[in-house]
């Protein structure tokens, strides 16, 4: 089975579309975000890819970068991009990184590329790992749907707000807040008390 869901088979198609720019789609928001974290915070990106430019808003604020992806080539040029931030090609669901504490995490264009029972098991590693007071921001539409992926052509699926926020309070997490950026990505927010 596939664990980055179709994207290594596509992974020049991803890279050549994702946008490079520090100002790139979803980086205005992560940088924003990412002000509300302590100084060299320890952040763990979920679903790096290339580190383009979500990665790269979060080092660009001083924080101290960890990648994870379950695409060899995604890891491979992340490790280009980057090379002194520790990056793993593990699946979300499987990753070593979880046995560690962050003091927040990101997961960015990853939750509804994931079957529903995967999510699950993600949102509730990725709150485990958060320390005290930790952050964690993920995107997924608000309302429950599903639709074939414009790159893989495979189904992604959304559990919807209502289930995410569910999912969230269920792994102790306390929900903070949604909102949307320039490219109609919408983010949940929440925190570890």
């Amino acid at each position: 089975m596939d664990k980055s869901n179709g994207y290594e088979d596509h992974a020049a198609t991803f890279i050549r579309c994702r946008s490079k720019g520090i100002n790139g789609i979803g980086a205005p928001e992560v940088r924003f975000w990412a002000k509300s974290l302590p100084p060299n915070a320890a952040v763990l990106d979920v679903g790096c890819g290339i580190g383009l430019p979500i990665s790269q808003a979060l080092v660009a604020e001083g924080l101290t970068v960890y990648g994870m992806d379950a695409s060899p080539s995604m890891v491979e040029g992340f490790k280009q991009n980057f090379p002194n931030i520790p990056v793993a090609c593990e699946a979300a669901e499987d990753s070593s990184f979880f046995n560690r504490q962050f003091d927040a995490i990101i997961a960015w264009g990853l939750m509804f590329l994931l079957p529903e029972k995967t999510q699950e098991v993600v949102i509730q590693k990725m709150a485990n790992a958060l320390s005290t007071g930790g952050k964690l921001l993920f995107t997924a539409p608000s309302a429950k749907m599903m639709w074939e992926d414009t790159i893989t052509e495979i189904e992604s699926i959304s559990l919807g707000a209502d289930r995410y926020k569910e999912l969230l309070a269920g792994s102790g997490l306390s929900f903070i807040e949604e909102f949307e950026d320039e490219g109609e990505n919408h983010y949940y927010h929440a925190i570890r008390l």
